[in-house]
């Protein structure tokens, strides 16, 4: 049936849109349900987003080294009895996200070398290949929150846009960080690695809080 709506170029695109969505499959549709900020993340670095099945660790400042974390059918259920333990509260939710990053380190740690990581890494350590930088860390965290979220596992929470601080003016220095949203309130609550060294849990905080962090 003619489409009397669309000229001939028009319906032409709409075709081939739908074309390469057919051939693409679930990661276009998966790359729509991302913001623009969120997706900048990997195409910024030319990473594939996490999917259910997997995600792309980044290291070594900026992502300059990587690692593919294929997640077990034993890493799901860790992780899923961790987030059961949140299911009560928002507060209790985000709780159980410090756990899993806290997961996250403990499970990589050995594979990468970022156990022998310190907090606040950056090149002035002269140790790229044991450490996370701000940027790999926020790339990191919302890829696990983005995991997360694929495995009905955040009840209170959406995932928000990075956020980012620095102020040359009062000496604070540049700084980014992985965001969750409350779904009830719309506060955002900031959950950074970075400033924490190995196995110790991420600071959990509103993003108001965390702007006037130094």
């Amino acid at each position: 049936m003619r489409d009397a709506g669309l000229p001939i170029g028009g319906r032409f695109a709409a075709a081939l849109g739908v074309a390469v969505a057919v051939l693409c499959g679930a990661p276009a549709a998966k790359a729509a349900e991302m913001s623009s900020a969120i997706a900048y993340l990997y195409s910024s670095v030319s990473i594939y987003p996490p999917s259910a099945k997997s995600m792309t660790v980044c290291y070594g400042f900026v992502c300059r080294r990587r690692e593919i974390l294929e997640f077990t059918a034993a890493d799901r259920a860790a992780i899923t009895q961790v987030m059961a333990a949140g299911r009560a509260s928002a507060a209790a939710e985000r709780a159980a996200v410090q756990k899993v990053v806290v997961w996250f380190d403990r499970r990589m740690g050995p594979i990468l070398g970022t156990n022998k990581r310190v907090a606040k890494a950056d090149f002035r350590y002269f140790d790229a290949r044991h450490n996370y930088d701000c940027w790999d860390t926020t790339r990191n965290t919302t890829s696990l929150l983005l995991v997360l979220r694929e495995w009905g596992l955040l009840k209170h929470h959406s995932i928000g846009d990075p956020r980012y601080r620095g102020n040359t003016l009062v000496l604070q220095t540049p700084h980014n960080t992985a965001v969750l949203v409350d779904r009830a309130t719309r506060v955002e609550w900031v959950v950074d690695l970075w400033p924490r060294g190995y196995l110790q849990p991420p600071d959990v905080m509103t993003a108001e809080k965390w702007i006037k962090e130094d």
